[in-house]
């Protein structure tokens, strides 16, 4: 199997693969629960008891960006084939979901939506799994505990969504009087 390991072209992949993923990262990071306004209203939802403390996010986040970064690079050295490409634009999609969550949960105040892009992002991952293990393994395995973190955020996201009714809108209650 030829890989494209030669010289700095596999570098500039690496440090492409890691950009992209810090990318992700920053517009996620500029609607966490930092900015105040966004702090009450998170502060504010019954979140329940499997609810893992805020110290907890960072550190889970880092190991994951840099295992979805090396799976990237890992998958894109890989021999050029059909089922490479396809890996490689599920490792897009899936990281333009995952950007995308913390800006409808926490940037727009809509646990519901959220939901439902971090069902798609899921989806996403296994996909890139199943087709990634064709391609190389290693890249596959990486993914494995995205999945699993990602699945677990999907039920807490679930639970913020039955434990917090959104209220009514200010349009339909006009409409009533």
């Amino acid at each position: 199997m030829k890989e494209r390991m030669q010289g700095s072209g596999s570098w500039l992949a690496v440090l492409g693969f890691g950009a992209a993923v810090a990318g992700a990262a920053w517009f996620g990071s500029r609607y966490s629960p930092r900015h105040p306004e966004t702090r009450v209203w998170y502060d504010e939802l019954n979140k329940p008891l499997f609810n893992p403390p805020d110290a907890v996010f960072p550190i889970v986040w880092t190991g994951l960006y840099t295992l979805i970064a090396v799976s990237g690079w890992r998958t894109w050295r890989s021999q050029n084939s059909r089922r490479r490409t396809w890996a490689l634009c599920l490792w897009a999609m899936q990281l333009a979901t995952n950007a995308d969550w913390t800006r409808r949960f926490f940037g727009e105040r809509q646990p519901k939506r959220a939901l439902a892009d971090v069902i798609l992002l899921e989806a996403l991952i296994l996909r890139y799994i199943a087709v990634t293990t064709s391609v190389d393994r290693g890249a596959a395995a990486c993914f494995v505990p995205y999945a699993a973190w990602v699945g677990f955020a999907a039920v807490l996201n679930s639970e913020i969504v039955r434990r917090n009714p959104e209220p009514p809108r200010p349009d339909a209650q006009d409409s009533i009087g």
